[in-house]
């Protein structure tokens, strides 16, 4: 069994990168098809009452809060070894866009002269 630890999101990241982090791996683990079909009801039932009008306590405060609670204990209910796998497959795919994409270097030999000609119709 692994330690639960391994399963958390990064601690460097900032609330924006958590929030879409988060929402990437429900996504994920929703679409995954080793997940079991009765636990995505709890991310779609909490999908339905963000977008009811029926409110417990403050409008906004109390749908954000129930989504984030279902959605967090939709990850929590999944195998542990697929939101591992996610998670890793979220953090693999930030660290390569930003490090991995490729610096062009121009040179003045490698532009080339043009004209701009205005077609009218």
């Amino acid at each position: 069994m692994k330690n639960r630890n391994d399963l958390q999101p990064p601690k460097d990241s900032n609330i924006f990168r958590g929030i879409g982090d988060h929402l990437r791996l429900v996504w994920l683990l929703w679409t995954d098809s080793r997940v079991n079909p009765l636990l995505k009801i709890l991310p779609l039932g909490s999908l339905v009452y963000l977008i009811s009008p029926f409110d417990m306590v403050i409008p906004l405060i109390d749908d954000i809060g129930v989504f984030w609670f279902f959605t967090y204990l939709f990850i929590e209910l999944c195998p542990e070894e697929i939101v591992a796998e996610h998670r890793q497959n979220i953090i693999n795919t930030i660290e390569r866009e930003w490090k991995e994409r490729p610096v062009y270097d121009f040179s003045e030999d490698d532009i080339e002269e043009a004209e701009f000609t205005e077609k009218l119709d």
